[in-house]
């Protein structure tokens, strides 16, 4: 069982190097830092700026960058805002009598229910800064060439 998904996953990667990376930088150097598919590492920059975590600029001078505040924003809330939210189990969501005809008798149901919410209280302490912290991206395998992203993003925070 995997609790992030590839997607959430690789957003946490995304986030940590823009966090890093104080001026921004283009999908396409993200790509090629982690040797990543450029059109995946896009969509999920496109999910996270849509979503608040990151903003962008288009142009020659465009990119991505970290928002202020991101690094105290929590698991909880990126895991929830980029995928559905997490539940331990199908009755662990706001109307469980549509997914089990136990749910009225269910001997688990409730102790589960707390170990759900021992996790959501986890992961709802746990910042951004925490997970990024002492973690700079490791230099590229690569040497970059940032002229060839067309996009490489100068703004400061």
């Amino acid at each position: 069982m995997i609790l992030l998904t590839r997607k959430m996953d690789y957003g946490l990667l995304l986030l940590c190097y823009l966090h890093h990376k104080r001026v921004g930088a283009c999908a396409r150097e993200i790509a090629d830092h982690y040797r990543l598919s450029r059109p995946f590492v896009a969509n999920i920059l496109k999910d996270l700026c849509r979503k608040g975590f990151v903003s962008s600029q288009r142009g020659v001078r465009g990119g991505y960058i970290a928002v202020p505040g991101l690094a105290t924003r929590t698991l909880a809330n990126l895991i929830d805002s980029v995928e559905e939210p997490l539940r331990l189990a199908e009755c662990n969501q706001e109307a469980p009598n549509e997914c089990c005809s136990l749910v009225a008798t269910c001997p688990i149901r409730g102790p589960i229910e707390e170990v759900h919410q021992r996790l959501r209280e986890v992961l709802e302490k746990v910042t951004l800064a925490e997970v990024f912290r002492n973690h700079p991206p490791a230099e590229s395998p690569l040497p970059l060439d940032v002229s060839r992203c067309s996009a490489v993003h100068t703004l400061g925070l």
